[in-house]
């Protein structure tokens, strides 16, 4: 008896060990708001039966496990999901025949971040294998100007073009005065100094 149980337990340590659960990358990063693509990857059987599948997937965050994912016989089972993962996560039936188990998850927050896991248990083995999701808090962007803000900016263009203008023009009215009145005051003073007699200033002289 006590033979037969050593027998069954190195079978199925044997089976167990050969039944290796893989993740396409250990680490994600993205923003909040975006979407994500999680991926593990199992070996596949010749019996295609889904009911001999059992998915479990949770998400450990501050020492809690939050449930992301259960199949179970090859059926969702969304009553037990986490309420913080209802409506964000989608998996693809298409690929769970090729060994692969993908979940999308969509909108992510910042308190996504954590360590996901997902076991998978089949009839010829059952498996583990965990990855790790950093979400960070998107940068902080400018707000575009609205169509009032620039009419606004243009107003006030103008408005100190204008003001540039008006103390320009008086300005500029100075100095041509100043030019003009210089140039009178030359050709007066010429004139001056052509009409005077040199006799005459002679004669006065004497």
């Amino acid at each position: 008896m006590i033979c037969s149980i050593l027998v069954i337990f190195i079978l199925t340590s044997c089976v167990c060990g050969s039944f290796v659960v893989n993740v396409t990358q250990s680490w994600y990063h993205a923003e909040e708001n975006h979407n994500i693509s999680l991926e593990w990857m199992f070996p596949t059987s010749t019996d295609p039966s889904p009911n001999a599948l059992h998915v479990s997937c949770e998400m450990l965050a501050d020492e809690r496990p939050f449930t992301l994912f259960v199949l179970y016989e090859g059926v969702e089972v969304p009553e037990i999901q986490d309420e913080r993962f209802a409506g964000r996560v989608q998996w693809d039936k298409d690929v769970l025949r090729e060994g692969r188990l993908r979940l999308h998850i969509s909108r992510l927050q910042t308190n996504d971040s954590g360590l996901y896991w997902c076991q998978v248990d089949t009839s010829y083995g059952r498996n583990y294998k965990e990855c790790h999701l950093k979400v960070t808090a998107v940068k902080d962007r400018p707000e575009p100007e609205t169509t009032s803000d620039t009419r606004l900016r243009w107003i006030g263009l103008y408005c100190a073009l204008g003001l540039t203008a008006a103390l320009l023009v008086p300005l500029f009215y100075l100095c041509f005065a100043n030019k003009t009145s210089d140039h009178q005051n030359k050709r007066y003073t010429r004139n001056t100094i052509q009409v005077i007699d040199p006799l005459s200033v002679c004669t006065e002289t004497v």
